[in-house]
């Protein structure tokens, strides 16, 4: 039978250079001596491919293994559902980290669907071998994440950066990282991406954790938070409306001045400084605060 398979290829899109490691649903499946198996048996050998009926079967999903005990603080299935993301819907998620969502969103996608998502290279200094790490799991198991196209991240505001095509996709999604974006002075270049790859209509998902409102984002930003309305402002700037805000991911515990800034809190929990690790008592008081107080916006492309 026909095997997908995973493959990393340079592709140049408008004339701007971006590795991609692609596996794009569209393109011909390969040929072998397998196509000829009776049915009976190509039934046999895709058994151990779990079925997702919906979301909720992802979520119960045994693949997420201990990640899901962050459900009950980051809400994917109502933040997810807030954003509109279906089945069948190509969507890109920026900066996917150790792939937390994309551990939903793969599976949920899988066979109707596009995923998307962008990631360092893996022979970045810092970050290298968290990428490779990224790219290894959805790599080794397509029968969960289906084909994935992970798409490099840009190093500098200066890089080029494509996401997908222009006006290909239904949803692009953002899940804590747009305080790093502003760090470096990337926030404009990655949101102007995100709305040229959108189609006229399509959402941008943001989720950030939320400084005070008022406060100079220059400062906060380096304890990894930013007020909403500098978040929705530079949104606006890239050319995206405001559909709609809500409090689904907020969490009025959070006092946001913590030693470590949002690291202080679950699930990073690091200590006052490099090497020194939190108190049993710093521990219990972080604990019990849970994750950090984030804003969930929704954006649209006009059109």
């Amino acid at each position: 039978m026909s095997k997908r398979s995973l493959t990393i290829s340079t592709t140049l899109s408008l004339g701007l250079a971006l590795t991609l490691f692609a596996c794009d649903k569209t393109k011909d499946e390969s040929v072998n001596a397998d196509d000829t198996t009776p049915a009976k048996q190509t039934e046999a050998e895709t058994s151990d491919k779990p079925a997702f009926a919906d979301l909720d079967s992802v979520l119960a999903g045994a693949h997420r293994g201990d990640n899901a005990a962050r459900d009950s603080q980051r809400h994917p299935k109502e933040t997810l559902e807030f954003f509109g993301v279906e089945p069948s819907m190509t969507v890109v998620e920026l900066s996917a980290g150790g792939g937390w969502y994309t551990e939903i969103l793969g599976p949920y996608l899988r066979d109707q669907g596009k995923l998307i998502v962008t990631h360092w290279p893996t022979t970045h200094e810092r970050y290298g071998s968290s990428a490779q790490k990224f790219a290894d799991k959805v790599n080794s198991a397509p029968e969960i994440y289906g084909d994935v196209t992970i798409a490099i991240a840009p190093l500098s505001a200066d890089d080029a950066f494509e996401p997908a095509p222009e006006g290909s996709v239904d949803v692009v999604l953002t899940f804590r990282n747009s305080h790093g974006w502003y760090n470096n002075g990337q926030t404009q270049q990655i949101y102007g991406a995100a709305f040229k790859a959108l189609k006229p209509g399509g959402i941008f998902g943001v989720v950030q954790h939320r400084a005070a409102e008022g406060a100079d984002p220059e400062q906060t930003s380096k304890q990894g938070y930013l007020p909403e309305s500098v978040v929705i402002a530079t949104a606006q700037e890239a050319g995206f409306e405001l559909v709609e805000k809500s409090e689904i991911n907020a969490n009025p515990k959070d006092t946001k001045d913590h030693p470590s800034g949002v690291w202080t809190l679950p699930p990073s929990l690091s200590g006052p400084e490099k090497g020194v690790e939190q108190s049993e008592e710093e521990l219990a008081k972080h604990n019990a605060i849970g994750e950090s107080d984030r804003m969930t916006l929704k954006f649209k492309k006009p059109g």
